[in-house]
């Protein structure tokens, strides 16, 4: 008799292996926020990686599919480099899910962790859930040890001008400019390539407002590498 096994299935399995910890990793406690400006992040520009790195994180064109050369100018600082539409989050299991994210450890601009992956175990209103991250972009505005995670209509933040050029959007982007869209449906209002990352965020991510974590440092995930390009 054939017996059909539901997807999840196979989804909980692939995930069941725990990222590898970094010896001497950082680790603690931490917040997040969310934000989607389409700029290219700080992680892209060469200078910024850490010793031992030679690719910078992939930047795209207005397309969000066609990569550009790291020397290109961020569309927020008025020139056609802009973020790639494949670093937004994803779902492994009902439990588990990848993405990228600014993140300072320091405080303000920090670039000293560029490309690192990040175990974040969210604490509040999603507790039981996981996230790996990897850092590709940072700010001046974030406070310690706070992961900005990546999710498209999660709000522009102080750069208005990338969704704008980008997506022809308001200039405050989809939504609110600090928190984006309010519900699932109005991930409409974004285009086709981005719609699932927003989507994640009312699905796996349960539209939790900014949870507190614990995280750790460890070995990125083949499956985000694949979308950034940053390795050592």
């Amino acid at each position: 008799m054939l017996v059909l096994i539901p997807l999840s299935i196979f989804l909980v399995q692939a995930s069941a292996q725990a990222p590898t910890p970094i010896p001497g990793g950082k680790s603690g406690s931490g917040t997040t926020t969310r934000y989607w400006d389409c700029c290219k992040p700080s992680c892209a520009w060469v200078e910024n990686l850490p010793s031992g790195y030679t690719k910078a994180v992939e930047t795209c064109s207005a397309d969000g599919v066609s990569v550009v050369n790291a020397s290109v100018k961020s569309s927020c600082d008025g020139g056609a480099a802009y973020v790639c539409n494949d670093q937004q989050p994803f779902a492994v299991s009902s439990t588990l899910a990848y993405g990228f994210a600014a993140a300072s450890f320091t405080g303000g601009a920090d670039v000293n962790l560029c490309c690192a992956c990040f175990l974040l175990t969210f604490q509040d209103q999603i507790q039981g859930k996981q996230m790996v991250l990897q850092v590709t972009n940072t700010g001046g505005d974030l406070g310690q040890n706070q992961f900005d995670i990546a999710l498209p209509g999660g709000g522009v933040g102080i750069f208005t001008q990338g969704c704008q050029s980008q997506w022809n959007t308001p200039s405050n982007g989809w939504g609110s400019q600090y928190g984006g869209v309010g519900s699932k449906s109005e991930c409409s209002q974004l285009p086709q390539e981005l719609q699932a990352g927003c989507e994640f965020r009312f699905d796996f991510f349960q539209n939790a407002d900014n949870p507190k974590v614990q995280f750790q440092q460890v070995e990125c995930p083949s499956e985000i590498l694949s979308r950034s390009n940053c390795s050592p």
